[in-house]
């Protein structure tokens, strides 16, 4: 996320956001980590990509992963720190100029903070990022407007359609598809997809 209003309400929230959404995983985050996982070969290099308050990338070093994180805002980032001991780069998105480094990306419900005219270069980038055949899981949510939510936090929706295609233009090849519905940190229900590809 590059907005300064979105990067304040997590840095205003990052307590919250921690307490509400760190703890246990649910059943079909239980099966996006393990589609993801099972891809990756071991002791890969993994980016948890937005990583918030550092849940997903404990529980990739934790399985025996090498984790870079990064996430725009100061406050998550100190939160992973104190929480998991995770070191994050606090930067954002356009800081990822890695090419062929990570086995896997790991954008869960980060990259809809980016425009939606934005997020196919986002995604070329995440695609030179990745080794040859690396893995991404791309989680975002539902809809076709861009706009700010109920607590000023910028979001920019696509459909299932869009983001195949753009994800088919980056260069990778779409494997399968989750959808669900959840409440966020605004408290209203939302539908949302989980896509993971391979680069």
């Amino acid at each position: 996320m590059s907005d300064d209003r979105t990067i304040d309400v997590y840095d205003d929230n990052a307590a919250e956001y921690a307490e509400r959404f760190a703890g246990s995983m649910d059943d079909g985050e239980a099966a996006d980590f393990q589609t993801f996982t099972a891809r990756l070969p071991a002791q890969g290099t993994v980016l948890d990509l937005g990583c918030g308050p550092g849940q997903w990338a404990a529980r990739f070093r934790d399985a025996g992963y090498r984790v870079a994180a990064l996430d725009a805002s100061p406050e998550m980032a100190e939160a992973a720190r104190t929480a998991y001991g995770i070191e994050v780069i606090t930067a954002g998105f356009d800081a990822l100029d890695a090419e062929g480094v990570f086995d896997g990306i790991w954008a869960y419900f980060s990259l809809l903070h980016v425009p939606r005219a934005e997020l196919p270069v986002h995604l070329a980038a995440v695609h030179k990022a990745l080794t040859a055949g690396g893995t991404l899981c791309l989680s975002m949510k539902l809809g076709e407007s861009e706009g700010r939510d109920e607590l000023g936090r910028f979001y920019a929706y696509h459909s299932e359609e869009e983001l195949r295609g753009h994800l088919q233009t980056a260069g990778f090849t779409v494997l399968g598809s989750r959808r669900g519905k959840g409440k966020g940190l605004a408290g209203t229900d939302q539908e949302f997809v989980v896509l993971t590809a391979h680069a």
